[in-house]
């Protein structure tokens, strides 16, 4: 946990919640709306942390009982929602950790605050259980729902809360970030910035990888050997993955740079602009032999790919599709 200063980017909805707080104009229910890592979570705890500071200001002390608790995760009036199944969160969660004890008055804080991740994942039930609880919610209940995906939602409770979404961090924000904050070289903190698209936990994800070197290493001679390789080989390849402790659309997204570095180079001939400079010779080579409509059927045939994982469909034949777009172009 950590206060509102702590946090990158996201100052608009940061100003919005430290208004609600200094004005007593708390909504009793609100979405975090943004990508995977993006900071949702941050921003959730940091709001529930001031919200129940006992020195009632815009931003969390982190000195008083209230913040400690928060701070060691032992704040009995902030309270996360548990699901055991891992892609739903049922009508009974919501019962059982929501609807029954919300009734129950703040143990020691101004607010009783409920933190739900993943919340896309509640069912219809689930959110109609909770709806008829932001419907008629008591005075003391703040409800926080963190989400991927706010379309998932019923309109109604859409209607019933304030939505924040959260927007990608600039560039030279997140790259200042991580030569400052965990001592990275330029070339680590180009790649990475590049690689978190505006999400500042995706960044220090790779940053923080004691593998980052073989990740990227892993990603490029699979690049320069794609064209040449059997689908089972592209298959183990990829599989291997799994030792980095990285998701496999991350994976491809190292290779999405790679490949927009080619089609830069292919456009402008300039190498400064490149984000993997030291593979220039390759980029060069790469650029001659390849089409622009070529570069960007692979740079679509990857994103395709890991839409399609994520969608569950079966792993061997999106590689088999994305090999085929690779070898085509």
């Amino acid at each position: 946990m950590a206060g509102f200063t702590n946090i990158i980017g996201h100052q608009q909805i940061i100003g919005h919640l430290q208004n609600a707080i200094s004005m007593n104009k708390v909504s009793h229910a609100y979405i975090f709306n943004g990508a995977d890592k993006s900071g949702k979570m941050l921003l959730a705890n940091s709001f529930a942390m001031a919200l129940q500071c006992e020195r009632q200001d815009r931003e969390a002390c982190m000195e008083c009982h209230s913040c400690k608790q928060a701070l060691s995760g032992n704040q009995p009036d902030i309270i996360y929602l548990n699901h055991e199944k891992p892609n739903t969160i049922s009508v009974d969660d919501i019962r059982k950790q929501v609807n029954n004890d919300i009734i129950i008055k703040p143990y020691a804080s101004p607010y009783k605050i409920y933190i739900i991740n993943e919340a896309e994942k509640m069912n219809q039930q689930a959110q109609n259980a909770l709806l008829k609880t932001i419907e008629e919610p008591p005075a003391y209940a703040v409800i926080l729902l963190l989400t991927t995906n706010a379309d998932n939602f019923l309109p109604t409770i859409l209607s019933r809360c304030i939505t924040l979404n959260l927007k990608a961090v600039p560039d030279s924000e997140i790259r200042k970030f991580l030569i400052e904050a965990y001592q990275v070289p330029d070339y680590k903190a180009d790649i990475c910035t590049a690689f978190a698209q505006g999400t500042v936990g995706k960044a220090i994800q790779l940053a923080r990888s004691e593998d980052f070197n073989e990740i990227k290493n892993s990603a490029l001679q699979l690049l320069k050997r794609v064209k040449d390789m059997e689908l089972f080989e592209l298959v183990e390849a990829v599989r291997q993955i799994g030792n980095y402790k990285l998701e496999i659309s991350d994976y491809f997204d190292i290779m999405t740079i790679w490949y927009r570095d080619v089609l830069l180079y292919k456009a402008t001939s300039d190498v400064n602009s490149l984000i993997f400079k030291d593979e220039v010779y390759d980029i060069k080579r790469q650029a001659s032999k390849s089409s622009y409509e070529g570069i960007e059927h692979i740079i679509k045939a990857l994103d395709k790919a890991k839409h399609r994982l994520n969608a569950n469909v079966n792993f061997d034949l999106v590689m088999e599709l994305l090999l085929m777009a690779i070898k085509e172009n």
